[in-house]
C-alpha cells in the first residue's frame, strides 16, 4: 500500500501548532522578525488558521497551524485538516504543540483532508503533505484512510455507474487484494435458496438482486457485517418526489461503510472470522414492482405487509439477517442509511446505532470517543413492537403514524436476528457541507469506532 505520509527529510518545513491563548507566550520566545511576520499577516490562532513563515532573507523557513481554544475545538474534529488545506504545496513536520493523544486523529484528517472525487472531472490537489508524526503507525493510519476513500468514492459514484452489478465488482475486488472467499447469489437463485424479500425488492429493475458474501480469517470472533446494498431507490410504486429522489445514490451507503470497514480490518490484520453480507438490489418501478398491500414470506418464515414501498430497506436487510444469523455469529452488525427518522433526531453527522450488550455498547462508545468518531445509542423500544404488527401478517413494513420511526425499523429487523449479539446502524452516509478532511459528499460513520471497538472485542 502507498503511504499517504511524505517521507521524513530535513527538507520538509517545520510546522509548529499554536493555541491562541499560549501565542503571546510564542511570539515573545521568537526573534523580532517572526513575531513582526505574526502580528502583520494577522496570524491569531484561531482554528485552521495556516501562515508561511519566512526567514530574513525572504526564502519559506517555517509554518504555522493556529490550533484555537478547547471551546472552538469542542465544536469539531480534524483540526489540522482545515489549516493543511491551506498551506502551499510542499512537505511538514509537525515539531510542537500536537498533544500526543491527538496526533493519529489530526494525521488521519490531515491524510483524509487531501481526498478528491476525481472519477469524473479533475479537481485540484491538496499540495501539502505531512510527514507521520512520531508514535504514530503509518501503516495504520494508511489502512484506516484507504477503507474511508473506499466508501466516500462508492457512495460518491452515481447509481449508472454503480449499480449491483458494479458493486459486487468492488467488493470481489476488495475480496481478491485481502484473499477472502467471495461468492454471490443472483436473480432468481435468490428465489431457489430461499431469499424471497431480497429478490421482490429489487426484482423490477433491469439489473439483476443478489446477495453478496464475503469471508476471510481463520480465527477468533465470528463478527458478521451486513450492509445494505440499495444502488438507487425510487421510493416503488410509493414514487419518492423529486427533491427526495436527488441523492438516492448514496442509498447503497451500509454497504459501502461495510465494505470500507472491512478492508480496515482485513488490511491491519484484525485477530477476527470476518463475514461480510450485501442485499445489493435497485427499488425500481414497473409492472413487476413489489406493491403496498402486498404480504411477503422472508426467508425466516415470517410474513410482512407492505405499507410504503418504499420502506424498502428493511426488506432486504431482514433477509441477509436471518441468513447470518443461521450461521450463529459472535457479533451481528448492520448498518443502512435507512429512516428519515434517524436524520431528523440526531441530524447528519451523528452515527445512531441500536444494541443492548452493555459489553459492546462500553466498548464502542470508548472507541467513538477516541477515534473522533461520534455515535449515539439509541432504544430497541420492546414496547413499541406492537406498532409493527399489522394484524394480517406477522409484521408490518412502515407503520403507519410516523412515531417513533427509526426504532420500529430497528425493532423490525431485530425480529430476524437469533441469539447473536446485535448491533443496528441507522447512518446517513453523507456530510451536506464541507468541512476539515470531510468534504460534501459521501462519508464514513461509525466505521473507524467500530474498527477499534472490534479490535478488542471478546464474545461474551
Amino acid at each position: 500500500m502507498t503511504s499517504p505520509f511524505a517521507e521524513p527529510s530535513d527538507r520538509a518545513s517545520p510546522l509548529q501548532i499554536i493555541e491562541q491563548d499560549a501565542l503571546d507566550d510564542w511570539c515573545a520566545s521568537q526573534s523580532p522578525h517572526v513575531s513582526g511576520w505574526v502580528k502583520s499577516n494577522d496570524f491569531s490562532a484561531r482554528l485552521g488558521q495556516a501562515l508561511l513563515v519566512p526567514d530574513e532573507n525572504g526564502a519559506p523557513s517555517s509554518a504555522l497551524a493556529g490550533y484555537g481554544t478547547e471551546a472552538t475545538r469542542a465544536r469539531g474534529r480534524f483540526h489540522l485538516a482545515a489549516a493543511a488545506s491551506k498551506l502551499p504545496k510542499g512537505d511538514y513536520r509537525i515539531v510542537s504543540g500536537l498533544p500526543k493523544e491527538r496526533a493519529e486523529n489530526e494525521a488521519l484528517g490531515w491524510v483524509l483532508a487531501g481526498y478528491r472525487f476525481d472519477r469524473y472531472s479533475e479537481t485540484g490537489k491538496m499540495g501539502a503533505r505531512l510527514v507521520c508524526p512520531d508514535g504514530v503507525d503509518p501503516a495504520h493510519v494508511a489502512a484506516i484512510a484507504a477503507g474511508e476513500t473506499l466508501t466516500r468514492d462508492l457512495i460518491n459514484t452515481p447509481a449508472n455507474d454503480m449499480g449491483p452489478d458494479e458493486l459486487e465488482e468492488a467488493a470481489r475486488d476488495l475480496a481478491k487484494a485481502h484473499g477472502a472467499d467471495f461468492s454471490v447469489i443472483a436473480s432468481t437463485e435468490l428465489l431457489d435458496q430461499n431469499f424471497p424479500l431480497i429478490h421482490t425488492v429489487g426484482r423490477a429493475a433491469d439489473r439483476a438482486p443478489r446477495l453478496i458474501d464475503m469471508r476471510w480469517g481463520q480465527s477468533g470472533p465470528k463478527v458478521t457485517l451486513v450492509g445494505k446494498g440499495v444502488c438507487f431507490d425510487t421510493g416503488g410504486l410509493n414514487l419518492k418526489p423529486g427533491a427526495s429522489m436527488g441523492l438516492m445514490k448514496k442509498d447503497m451507503g451500509g454497504a459501502a461503510n461495510v465494505l470500507g470497514l472491512a478492508h480496515m480490518l482485513m488490511q491491519t490484520g484484525q485477530k477476527i472470522q470476518l463475514r461480510v453480507l450485501i442485499p445489493a438490489v435497485e427499488n425500481a418501478v414497473s409492472g413487476n414492482a413489489f406493491r403496498p398491500g402486498d404480504i411477503l414470506p422472508s426467508r425466516k418464515g415470517l410474513t410482512v405487509e407492505i405499507n410504503n414501498t418504499d420502506a424498502e430497506g428493511r426488506l432486504v436487510l431482514a433477509d441477509a439477517l436471518a441468513y447470518a444469523q443461521e450461521d450463529n455469529p459472535d457479533l451481528i452488525i448492520s448498518m443502512a442509511t435507512l429512516t428519515g427518522a434517524a436524520r431528523v433526531a440526531v441530524g447528519p453527522d451523528l452515527a445512531p446505532y441500536y444494541c443492548d450488550r452493555a459489553s459492546f455498547v462500553q466498548l464502542l462508545e470508548d472507541s467513538a470517543q477516541k477515534s473522533w468518531d461520534p455515535v449515539w445509542r439509541m432504544p430497541f423500544h420492546t414496547p413499541y413492537e406492537a406498532m409493527i404488527e399489522p394484524g394480517i401478517a406477522d409484521l408490518d413494513n412502515a407503520p403507519k403514524g410516523g412515531f417513533a420511526g427509526s426504532i420500529t425499523a430497528a425493532l423490525f429487523l431485530r425480529r430476524f436476528v437469533g441469539e447473536s449479539p446485535y448491533a443496528h446502524f441507522d447512518i446517513y452516509g453523507w456530510n451536506p457541507a464541507d468541512a476539515p478532511g470531510r468534504p460534501k459528499g459521501g462519508v464514513g460513520q461509525a466505521t473507524r469506532a467500530l474498527l477499534d471497538t472490534l479490535s478488542r472485542y471478546q464474545p461474551s
